[in-house]
């Protein structure tokens, strides 16, 4: 799997964002080739991130110019500043499946975890 990460500062109005890329960006992306999962997080006073998962490079790769390509048709106001961008290839992906059983085991990974689109912000964290 292959992810991409951006950060983005100075974004004028935070809720609108959120909503824009709930409303507009998502169900778009959510149609590259390989998608896996995506993630916006609100961290307050105008920063957000975003946390794109693909099956390949490729696709990481797309989300990314999608996401330029986007933001100057859609929102060029709203997102004033480029976002930084940081990727690479994930070393694990999965979710808990079961605590610690009593002979210490650890935790199971579910190999192939269900997809996920969220929107993360303040007010639902």
């Amino acid at each position: 799997m292959y992810a991409a990460v951006r950060r983005y500062e100075g974004i004028k109005d935070d809720d609108e964002a959120a909503r824009l890329v709930r409303d507009s960006f998502m169900p778009q992306l959510e149609k590259v080739q390989g998608f896996i999962a995506y993630y916006w997080i609100d961290a307050g006073e105008g920063i957000m991130a975003s946390l794109s998962v693909f099956e390949d490079k490729a696709g990481a790769d797309e989300s990314v110019k999608f996401a330029h390509k986007w933001i100057e048709e859609t929102a060029p106001n709203l997102f004033p500043n480029p976002p930084r961008v940081t990727d690479d290839d994930e070393v694990a992906f999965g979710a808990l499946a079961t605590p610690t059983d009593e002979d210490g085991a650890e935790d199971a990974l579910v190999p192939n975890p269900p997809r996920v689109t969220e929107v993360l912000t303040s007010s639902t964290v």
